[in-house]
């Protein structure tokens, strides 16, 4: 059974369940197929303190939840590339719980973060970048038609193996207008 999938600005009451995915889990799973390369040794921070720092900051519009059978499962995030507003936003996706890997849940939270990049924003181009060792990440691309604009090969070490950087893009004009209910994948 599917369950339904949300995508939302994120909300006070989640922080103690993205605190528990980002801080609290010592070694979480999600956190091996995330740029692993990039993740240095855990440095727990408190509940406390993450939720102070949190609510000091106004909500990053860039970010959403990704709420699944109305509980938070991970979060998507967009940043402008330079120039800041000239078109260009790289997109990023992390489902934290691996319970919901592998269900389509990934392709359906990007297709609707994509629909609601390209009605809030200007943006003109998405991009988003991974490495040839996430094969969930690179068919969830290619399923939703964006293409492989540069490869780098062998630029990232994970494990004693070499793995390719791998960037997709997709245009605005490529991107098809059919989408479920309330601009949200089906």
């Amino acid at each position: 059974m599917t369950l339904p999938l949300v995508l939302r600005p994120r909300r006070p009451e989640d922080l103690p369940e993205l605190w528990r995915w980002t801080h609290g889990i010592p070694d979480p799973e999600w956190k091996r197929w995330d740029a692993p390369y990039f993740h240095g040794p855990h440095s727990p921070l408190g509940l406390a303190e993450y939720t102070a720092r949190a609510l000091a900051r106004p909500v990053p519009e860039h970010l959403h939840v990704i709420e699944i059978g109305g509980m938070v499962r991970g979060v998507v995030t967009r940043a402008w590339e330079d120039p800041q507003e000239g078109g260009w936003m790289d997109l990023g996706i992390v489902i934290h719980d691996p319970a919901f890997w592998n269900g389509g849940y990934g392709t359906r939270a990007l297709h609707g973060w994509v629909d609601l990049t390209f009605r809030d924003t200007p943006a003109h181009v998405l991009t988003l970048t991974t490495w040839s060792g996430n094969a969930r990440m690179l068919g969830a691309a290619r399923r939703l038609g964006f293409r492989e604009c540069a490869r780098v090969r062998e630029a990232r070490s994970w494990q004693g193996e070499r793995y390719d950087s791998v960037r997709f893009d997709l245009l605005r004009r490529e991107w098809p207008t059919h989408t479920g209910k309330d601009g949200m994948a089906g």
